[in-house]
């Protein structure tokens, strides 16, 4: 196990490698043994892939140790999840398009607990604040994590609000574990990561890059058993996230706000597709503790 697992974080690094790509090998080769074993040419005809990233994969296997990769790991206290692990969480494995890997640094046992997403606005508003304040405390009295994903406004007051209560929080980032962006919430992010947990599915050295922020927020609202919009503009990664929760049939809550707002824009119009108006903590739990949704 401890073999396939490495073996499967190293083909994980190999920048040549999609999502898609290295699922469409592990669907064939489970093991990776076979992939281990064959040269360029049959890794692009097994495989069915181009011969291009055939020979990448072929050279990048064998031309580096990812030992020493983990070794630095281990020493920033950084942990590699991968799919096939015991502790990858059930409910993100669901979802149509799970992590092969995650990287975690923080209690790995959030992981097992009940999750909710919250996020919203980068440009958040007083009444953002006030929604949170109101909202975030009880939802901690039922031993609900907060997911969220450090960006600035009502993802990262999240986390500090939750902080500051006695709650736990998971930030999801969409950058590597080395790479904390915005670099203003370094400093949260190391008090996340020293009680809480930073989660990422990218390996640590990897810089932000904007295309990363949409898959991220796949993963919020994949952890999370619903997630909750606070503010949102008419088009804005928020609703994304909501998008992708009701694709993977999670309960999706927003917050309702003046239609004089731009940041309520989007949150108002999620009502009007289906979205659970919130005016209390209540509306969220109602949904949550439903019979279907208690674990046993």
């Amino acid at each position: 196990m401890q073999i396939m697992k490495s073996r499967l974080i190293t083909l994980h690094h190999c920048p040549s490698l999609t999502l898609k790509s290295l699922w469409g090998i592990l669907r064939k080769d489970p093991t990776l043994e076979h992939l281990y074993a064959m040269n360029a040419s049959e890794i692009a005809s097994f495989f069915n892939t181009p011969q291009k990233q055939a020979y990448s994969i072929y050279h990048y296997i064998r031309n580096n140790n990812i030992s020493q990769l983990l070794s630095i790991y281990k020493e920033q206290s950084i942990h590699p999840i991968t799919v096939f692990d015991n502790d990858y969480p059930a409910l993100l494995k669901e979802i149509y398009d799970p992590p092969v890997v995650l990287y975690t640094k923080g209690n790995k046992q959030l992981l097992k607990t009940r999750m909710l997403g919250i996020v919203g606005a980068r440009s958040m508003s007083p009444y953002g604040s006030h929604s949170l304040t109101k909202l975030i405390p009880p939802l901690l009295k039922e031993g609900l994590t907060i997911v969220s994903g450090l960006a600035k406004g009502v993802d990262i007051y999240a986390h500090q609000l939750t902080m500051e209560r006695g709650g736990n929080t998971i930030a999801v980032l969409g950058s590597g574990l080395f790479q904390i962006y915005p670099k203003e919430h370094q400093s949260i992010a190391e008090n996340i990561a020293s009680h809480h947990l930073l989660l990422s599915e990218y390996p640590p050295y990897t810089p932000p890059t904007r295309w990363y922020f949409p898959q991220r927020n796949r993963i919020i609202s994949g952890l999370s058993e619903g997630v909750v919009i606070i503010e949102a503009k008419e088009k804005s990664g928020s609703l994304i996230t909501a998008d992708q929760a009701m694709e993977q049939g999670r309960e999706v809550f927003a917050v309702p706000g003046s239609i004089l707002s731009e940041t309520s824009k989007g949150t108002n119009v999620l009502i009007q597709q289906g979205a659970k108006l919130v005016i209390s903590h209540d509306d969220i739990l109602e949904e949550l503790m439903s019979p279907e949704w208690i674990k046993v």
